[in-house]
């Protein structure tokens, strides 16, 4: 299973990152990590958008949902029966909307992986023969962020992102918002999700929070056009 991941996963994408550096001027690591970020986020946004068509079906149909619910209360068995066959005349997947989630969990994992161990000469192992092996490979960014250790400013960077973009999405769903419990989840969530953020990214190299900050970029680049089409 491992190898499999190495093989899949790992190598590509460790391979693209070098494959980059090679490529892009003035040999910055951090740069390489920014393209290969965008690509993974550009291959990804079909499936976004599907996603959220999906998410604004599943809303659309909602009200039907909620009589069947009723209607079958006391049969939970028989409730959930005529909900996926209503879902099955309607041609929506319930699903469908966690499918972007589950590609880019394995992706994130890999990442992570090669950014914790770096980029010394014992990992170039993993270079296919027609990927160049660097003589080094630089690891500092913007000529003062070393991406092999933790960053303070990237981890707080990051964090007011996070912010930023929780506070976009809460506010682009305004209709959905819930009182009692469910308001208070959102809001606590607003906050500890950057929380969340600037402490694990403390503990990570820096090349962690690089991807980190351009995710978010691209994602509230993503919303607005996601609020503005649908």
């Amino acid at each position: 299973m491992i190898d499999l991941f190495y093989t899949v996963l790992y190598e590509p994408f460790f391979n693209l990152i070098i494959f980059l550096y090679n490529i892009i001027p003035f040999e910055e690591l951090g740069l390489s990590i920014v393209v290969l970020t965008l690509i993974i986020k550009f291959a990804l946004y079909p499936l976004s958008i599907k996603a959220v068509k999906s998410q604004k079906e599943l809303q659309e149909i909602q009200p039907e949902i909620k009589k069947i619910q009723e209607k079958y209360k006391d049969d939970k068995e028989t409730q959930a029966k005529e909900i996926m066959e209503f879902y099955k005349q309607k041609k929506v997947n319930p699903f469908s909307g966690i499918l972007p989630l589950i590609i880019q969990l394995p992706i994130l994992i890999a990442l992570l992986r090669i950014f914790i161990n770096g980029f010394e000469s014992d990992q170039m192992k993993y270079l296919y023969s027609f990927v160049p092996e660097p003589e080094t490979v630089n690891t500092v960014f913007l000529g003062f962020i070393d991406l092999s250790s933790p960053s303070l400013l990237l981890a707080v960077i990051a964090a007011l992102g996070q912010f930023v973009q929780m506070k976009i999405s809460l506010s682009s769903k305004k209709e959905e918002k819930k009182e009692g419990m469910m308001g208070a989840m959102q809001s606590q969530m607003m906050y500890l999700l950057p929380g969340l953020t600037f402490f694990i990214l403390l503990s990570l190299p820096s090349a962690v929070g690089v991807y980190w900050i351009v995710t978010i970029v691209f994602s509230l680049f993503q919303q607005r056009v996601i609020n503005k089409n649908y």
